[in-house]
């Protein structure tokens, strides 16, 4: 039997990214099952998000693995087929591109609470995330036109570019965005620097994890031209913004476990309203209280007050 001949960085690399979405849709889940115990008194709306975003992925995930079926059983040895570009692959990039959307969305939501509803930092954020999701739904509805990556390259090498361009602009957008809100945040609080520390430092690494994957794929795009590497890594994308979307969400429990008045500045609705969140420090620290008769919140009385993201 003669060897079957194909271009190296392809059917490795879209085998190892789906396994690797795989894993990563795993971590969703259990993510998302935590959230519903953890968080049982968030708005409906914001429950419906999740649910809306966990069907989202396990939809992303079935379609690369009927992508998958057809590159290793339906056709196997057909080296030609590896040029081609099945309807689920075009999908996949879609759905991608919304999950990625609606995070954007909701780091867009805090960011216009916590800067005081500021349209001057949240326009340009939503803007080109809009932006994004329409360069990815043409790209994709051009792959099920074209079904050639080759084609594809030639003709919309500028589209795809542009659609990971512009997710890794609004990355970096809302990673600086919330660092300069929280930081000042900071400043005006000094008993609730740990808190603050915390929610940087997770903003970083939820922004640059985001971003350094988006980047990458679009390197691979752009520089290696008879590879799918680049898809192997767009696989994985999708994935991490949803994680990162539920992840946020749970942070709120580990915050509110080292401090108690965490929610103030992770609740949405709260650091949009800055009397509400005065008083509620008011409550909390009030000085003319003595210190062995001043009330302190329970966990119960915070969820009340914070019960929701949305």
């Amino acid at each position: 039997m003669d060897a079957i001949e194909v271009a190296s960085g392809t059917y490795g690399a879209l085998l190892l990214g789906a396994l690797a979405a795989s894993g990563l849709s795993g971590v969703f889940t259990v993510q998302c099952v935590l959230y519903f115990k953890i968080f049982p008194l968030d708005r409906t709306a914001l429950k419906g998000l999740v649910v809306f975003v966990w069907l989202l992925d396990l939809l992303h995930t079935a379609l690369v693995w009927s992508a998958i079926w057809g590159y290793f059983i339906s056709n196997f040895g057909a080296s030609r087929y590896v040029d081609h570009i099945p309807s689920s692959i075009a999908l996949s990039v879609i759905l991608t591109a919304t999950l990625t959307f609606v995070t954007h969305c909701l780091f867009a939501h805090r960011i216009h609470c916590m800067s005081e509803r500021n349209v001057y930092i949240t326009f340009p954020i939503m803007l080109l995330a809009s932006g994004r999701l329409a360069a990815a739904s043409v790209s994709g509805g051009e792959m099920i036109h074209l079904r050639s990556y080759t084609i594809f390259r030639r003709d919309f090498l500028w589209l795809f570019t542009t659609g990971l361009g512009l997710s890794s602009a609004v990355d970096i957008l809302i990673t600086l965005s919330l660092f300069l809100l929280l930081k000042k945040s900071r400043k005006q609080s000094v008993k609730l620097h740990g808190v603050l520390d915390s929610l940087i430092l997770y903003t970083f690494e939820i922004g640059s994890l985001t971003c350094a994957a988006t980047i990458a794929s679009l390197l691979c795009w752009v520089i290696l031209d008879d590879s799918l590497i680049f898809l192997g890594l767009h696989f994985v994308i999708g994935k991490l913004y949803a994680n990162s979307l539920v992840a946020t969400l749970n942070a709120r429990q580990e915050l509110r476990q080292a401090h108690s008045t965490a929610f103030d500045f992770l609740n949405l609705n709260l650091t949009s309203q800055r009397n509400d969140q005065t008083q509620v420090e008011m409550q909390v620290y009030n000085p003319e209280v003595p210190p062995g008769r001043r009330p302190l919140p329970t966990p119960e009385d915070l969820l009340k007050h914070n019960h929701s993201f949305a």
